[in-house]
């Protein structure tokens, strides 16, 4: 009968254990902050900046090698497209956050020298009897400024991929009208209204806090100033989006361990993308944060898109 009895007594204490247990975990959960993914990880926010920051400076070396092993190249013409779509004058205030190596912010300084020196051949026809001294005089102006007052600062947290960035500026030859600054998207260190135009290629995704940086990004715009994200997205058409995914997961690591060293790196990249919102929900957020006229366009179906907004 003792033995019996025992039976209720012991359900009592190992439901009173679980519920123990269960609570200890969600305190140790309260502790260590908010809760996010990293790729396909539950982990804290603190937990994934570190882990975050730990992979850029693991990929900073290799990181524009591996952009072209992944998209077969691909990325240059993306990157193209969304410094067409800014199409900047001469004068225009650009910061490039997230852009460590300086992608962007190398084709930002060739179309608008581009644009200058367009500008001054039209000058010289309209003006078909200037003396070889005036011309000369012309020239000059435009040596010393070449791109006419515009200037683009480069802002990443990873101090490793900013100096990547400034390695491949001295050997590329860029100095004029660029800037180098370390900074966190969440919490930009530039005084508010100071930028024309906020651009963002492949970092928003690695961001903990998607909707800070966006307020980060409307708060530093000018009135009138543009905000431009380009992202890996979602695939429209379900026979691609099988063959993306293949590649993607079979393919893309077997690369990072190959070129980079670093399976786990690229692993993670790969499942952030799949972890990031689909296109019309961050056309939601982008609107939340207070832009006007948000759309997006979608590129190679969908593997990545550029998002477009203004602050009026």
């Amino acid at each position: 009968m003792a033995a019996a009895g025992l039976g209720p007594a012991r359900l009592f204490l190992g439901r009173r254990r679980g519920a123990l247990r269960a609570l200890l975990g969600l305190a140790r959960g309260l502790a260590s902050g908010p809760q996010t993914h990293f790729g396909f990880q539950n982990v804290s926010e603190e937990e994934r900046r570190e882990k975050i920051y730990q992979v850029f400076e693991n990929v900073a070396e290799k990181y524009d090698v591996m952009n072209d092993s992944m998209t077969l190249g691909i990325h240059r013409v993306w990157k193209d497209i969304l410094v067409h779509k800014m199409n900047p004058s001469p004068g225009t205030l650009l910061v490039d956050v997230a852009g460590g190596t300086g992608d962007i912010a190398f084709r930002f300084i060739n179309y608008v020298r581009s644009i200058r020196e367009r500008q001054l051949q039209q000058k010289l026809k309209r003006h078909q009897n200037l003396s070889w001294q005036e011309i000369s005089k012309s020239y000059e102006e435009e040596k010393v400024k070449p791109l006419g007052d515009s200037q683009v600062v480069v802002c990443d947290i990873n101090k490793e991929m900013l100096k990547v960035g400034k390695q491949r500026a001295q050997h590329l030859g860029y100095s004029e009208g660029l800037s180098w600054v370390l900074g966190n998207a969440e919490e930009l260190p530039f005084d508010d209204d100071k930028f024309d135009v906020y651009t963002i290629a492949f970092g928003i995704r690695n961001v903990t806090r998607i909707d800070l940086a966006l307020q980060e990004a409307y708060r530093v715009l000018k009135p009138g100033g543009r905000f431009l994200c380009l992202e890996f997205s979602h695939v429209s058409n379900p026979l691609l989006s099988r063959l993306y995914d293949l590649y993607s997961f079979q393919v893309i690591p077997v690369l990072g361990e190959i070129i980079a060293g670093d399976w786990k790196s690229y692993q993670y990249l790969v499942e952030s993308i799949r972890r990031f919102p689909p296109q019309e929900e961050l056309k939601e957020m982008i609107e939340d944060a207070g832009f006007f006229k948000v759309d997006y366009q979608n590129l190679s179906s969908g593997i990545v898109a550029i998002h477009s907004g203004f602050k009026l």
